[in-house]
């Protein structure tokens, strides 16, 4: 049996490998890893030269579903999405595994939408720039019996009728972030032109002005982009939490990823954040530090009921280093 060459598996990935090689892939006659191989008889399955594509075909109805791992890979090549999309929806791990890979193409979700779980269509949802980027997505989305009221509420707020921006918000969100005025009326101009899926594009590819500004957008689902952005910074989410202009939900989402939790100073900010819901403050409140904790106890600016619980911890705390 044949071992392959990084090169060659590189021709045979692309379809620029000779007859021959293809036609060895399809029989077994080549050394690969089933994966490998799994995804290599996908791209030969589309093979311009019938034969060889015909063999890719029937190899490929023998492997086993496990074997299409590559699905997982960052590097997956589109045919291979395209290929599972069409022909491995309904088997486990599949739509899954499409989902969770980031670099899978919007078109090719569509078709799995109604194969998908309530965690399935979680996930999905929690994807905000493939949904945003693809109206078919989100319609299919829209039409799947796994979503709940609050995710069919999102769907319409991204891609529904109307949803004007609300450009006085909008200018005073500006006006903190970006001192330079003609800098901020062409930053305005230009959100202010456009949709909320365009915002949301911006919220999730932008620079920091861009998610300074739209984290106090109208528009719910903007302001859920903003904190999906890859691109944000720890600094950034520290200043978030202390935003006492931002909504109960917005801060309430920030207090419950735990990645941002990590970070002490987002903790810390949120429980002297006059905004932030009791419930998700006083949950949070045995995290604060020594000094922090004193420091609440004489904040006037946040409910009394934090400031006598803290109160009481600090006393708790006191009586068991007696």
């Amino acid at each position: 049996m044949e071992t392959l060459s990084p090169e060659i598996l590189e021709d045979l990935r692309h379809g620029r490998a000779t007859r021959e090689r293809k036609i060895a892939v399809c029989t077994g006659g080549a050394h690969l890893a089933p994966a490998e191989r799994a995804e290599i008889l996908a791209v030969l399955a589309g093979d311009a030269d019938e034969i060889v594509a015909n063999r890719a075909q029937d190899a490929i109805l023998s492997q086993p579903v496990e074997t299409f791992e590559a699905l997982k890979r960052e590097q997956a090549l589109p045919t291979l999405f395209s290929y599972a999309a069409r022909n491995l929806a309904d088997k486990p791990g599949v739509c899954d595994a499409m989902v969770q890979n980031r670099n899978c193409p919007a078109e090719h979700l569509v078709p799995l939408v109604r194969h998908l779980s309530a965690l399935g269509i979680q996930a999905l949802m929690e994807e905000l720039e493939r949904v945003s980027e693809s109206p078919a997505l989100a319609s299919a989305l829209e039409h799947s019996t796994s979503l709940t009221a609050d995710q069919k509420n999102q769907l319409h707020e991204l891609h529904g009728p109307g949803n004007p921006v609300d450009e006085a918000a909008l200018s005073e969100a500006a006006a903190a972030v970006e001192p330079d005025v003609l800098r901020r009326q062409t930053l305005v101009q230009r959100l202010a032109k456009m949709t909320v899926a365009q915002r949301v594009q911006f919220a999730m590819k932008g620079g920091p002005e861009a998610r300074r500004t739209l984290i106090r957008d109208n528009n719910k689902v903007v302001q859920r982009a903003v904190l999906q952005s890859p691109r944000l910074t720890d600094q950034e989410v520290e200043a978030f939490a202390a935003m006492s202009s931002l909504t109960d939900e917005i801060l309430r989402l920030i207090a419950g990823n735990r990645n941002f939790r990590k970070n002490y100073t987002v903790v810390r900010n949120l429980i002297n954040n006059p905004k932030a819901p009791l419930d998700v403050t006083m949950h949070m409140l045995p995290m604060l530090n020594a000094v922090d904790l004193k420091r609440l106890t004489t904040n006037k600016n946040v409910p009394e009921t934090l400031r006598t619980t803290a109160v009481k911890l600090q006393r708790t705390r006191a009586d068991l280093k007696k």
